[in-house]
């Protein structure tokens, strides 16, 4: 059994379309990756956004009480502020956040549900 052999500029047409395929899934799998990491700054945020805004209450509360002498009142004033705003924080987050994936195009991957699952 003989093969022709390739020519030159055959080989080179076929090694560089291999490298452009190997290329291509590279490039996609990295933004994968970075996406996953976006995905996970944003959804720090968010919470650095619920607990930032309870501790600045809570701060702001004791600091009341302190130089008003209400009690425990100021700190739960604080705290229930702090937790209010905090939940504000965070929706307007991720408000602005969906705005942006719409802007984008990329539709979310859905997840399946567990229901149908018996154990």
């Amino acid at each position: 059994m003989s093969t022709q052999p390739e020519s030159r500029e055959e080989a080179i047409k076929r090694l560089t379309e291999s490298a452009s395929a190997m290329e291509a899934r590279n490039a996609r799998q990295l933004s994968h990756e970075a996406a996953g990491q976006a995905a996970a700054g944003q959804a720090w945020r968010i919470l650095a956004d619920l607990f930032g805004g309870v501790f600045v209450g809570l701060a702001l509360g004791f600091i009341v009480d302190r130089f008003a002498g209400t009690g425990p009142w100021g700190l739960i004033g604080g705290v229930l502020l702090g937790f209010a705003v905090s939940v504000f924080m965070a929706w307007r987050t991720a408000q602005r956040l969906m705005a942006q994936a719409k802007a984008s195009g990329v539709e979310p991957k859905s997840v399946p549900f567990d229901d149908d699952e018996e154990d």
